[in-house]
């Protein structure tokens, strides 16, 4: 009889002990779980304002466009960007470029927002007021690149144009700096020279916005129209400072 008991007695004490391990494991394999998904959430991402007032680029962009395109269109890559980080695992990167690097192992909804993203907050910064409406041409370093590459500002701007105007749907028009030389390019919906599923790739030191968002409520359906108007609003200093990082 106290065999027995004591047989029960080692049963129930190995029984509390796989247990008492079990619990431990699964607590371990938190753990663990809790450090890889630490090492693979990106930063969180925030809007940057506007280098200027909404109503600083009239009358060639107006106030309401930039409203919408820059707190709402923006603000929504942006949103969703850190929700895709969020909720799906990807491998560990501490800024946009490093994504563009490995774009295959993200999802779409990452390629889409951190396109966006990245494109809206270069596009900011390449725009400047010009109340005065006074010709405005490139200067400096990036207008003698500009003159040796395409011939001419004009056929540098007819070239531009072009790109932007046969990008079916939407997308961007960009200058971009691969191997020290200029080249035109564009790309459909928020994607970028940077990434790597590009097709011609370089670092972009101009980008033009042609989704039907950034114009549509001030020239409809006339992209050409808002193509030209916007070359008077293009601000060619922070071109020059973007083609001196980029030689």
């Amino acid at each position: 009889m106290s065999e027995r008991r004591d047989f029960l007695k080692k049963s129930a004490l190995l029984s509390l002990g796989t247990l008492a391990t079990s619990i431990v494991s699964a607590k371990k394999i938190d753990a663990i779980e809790n450090i890889a998904n630490e090492h693979f959430l990106l930063e969180e991402y925030t809007l940057p304002a506007l280098p200027y007032a909404y109503d600083a680029l009239e009358p060639f962009i107006d106030k309401q466009t930039m409203e919408l395109h820059h707190d709402k269109h923006h603000q929504a890559y942006v949103t969703n960007l850190n929700k895709a980080l969020q909720t799906a695992k990807h491998p560990a990167a501490n800024s946009l470029e490093e994504i563009f690097k490995n774009m295959t192992a993200f999802d779409t909804a990452v390629r889409n927002n951190s396109g966006g993203h990245y494109n809206h907050s270069l596009f900011w910064t390449l725009m400047r007021e010009n109340k005065d409406a006074k010709l405005n041409n490139p200067d400096g370093k990036v207008a003698d690149a500009i003159n040796a590459s395409f011939g001419s500002v004009d056929e540098f701007k007819k070239q531009f144009n072009d790109a932007g105007a046969k990008r079916f749907g939407s997308g961007w028009a960009w200058l971009i700096v691969e191997n020290k030389k200029l080249k035109i390019t564009s790309t459909p919906n928020q994607d970028n020279p940077l990434m790597s599923i590009s097709e011609v790739k370089g670092t972009p030191i101009l980008a033009l916005d042609v989704w039907e968002h950034a114009y549509y409520l001030k020239y409809q359906n006339k992209r050409a129209d808002y193509m030209n108007a916007w070359w008077n609003v293009v601000n060619w200093n922070k071109v020059n400072e973007l083609f001196a990082k980029a030689e």
